[in-house]
């Protein structure tokens, strides 16, 4: 065991902060879970000549990167580097939010891009983007979970539910950007 990683276990948990901050990760995936099902009643228009027809790619390149940072985090746990840790899951967070406001700003605003292929492509499409969908909503508040636990040193229950909530997310991070360049050639 590095010293590093020594010195962050001997950390004292903070349970109060814990709780107080789970209540916000509820509120917040309610919002967001709220928003996500607004997108497909809603539309804000945009003025003349104002588009964000540009977001998809962007939104494929965050979520590429939101990957990069969990594989670079698992990484740095694993060797013992906590500062390397922290800092990639803080990366994949704020990647996470960035992508969340651009994905909410462009469904808002632009007509929904439906997938024209045919056979058995269609298929693959359909599920990488089920089970996408799905897994980003079910993941949000454990992901929040997740990082509120490492935040306040309850480290074992951060380690616990890291387990099966990183590959969940680095899944969703991957197949959000499959989705993208499957539908890429019908914007």
């Amino acid at each position: 065991m590095t010293e590093e990683r020594k010195e962050w276990l001997s950390r004292a948990p903070q349970d109060a902060l814990s709780k107080k901050l789970g209540i916000i990760a509820w509120v917040l995936t309610a919002a967001v879970l709220g928003l996500v099902g607004l997108m497909r009643t809603v539309r804000i228009p945009l003025p003349e000549g104002v588009s964000f027809t540009f977001l998809p790619p962007v939104h494929a390149v965050l979520n590429s990167l939101v990957a990069v940072a969990l594989i670079i985090a698992l990484v740095a746990v694993k060797q013992g580097k906590i500062a390397l840790h922290r800092k990639a899951i803080f990366a994949a967070m704020g990647l996470s939010v960035a992508f969340l406001l651009c994905y909410v700003a462009y469904h808002f605003t632009t007509v929904e891009t439906r997938y024209g292929g045919t056979g058995a492509m269609r298929g693959v499409y359909f599920f990488f983007l089920i089970t996408h969908i799905v897994l980003a909503g079910v993941s949000l508040p454990f992901i929040l979970f997740t990082f509120i636990a490492g935040w306040t040193n309850r480290f074992a229950a951060h380690r616990r539910l890291a387990k099966w909530v990183f590959p969940i997310w680095l899944y969703v991070a991957v197949t959000g950007p499959i989705c993208y360049l499957m539908l890429k050639p019908y914007y």
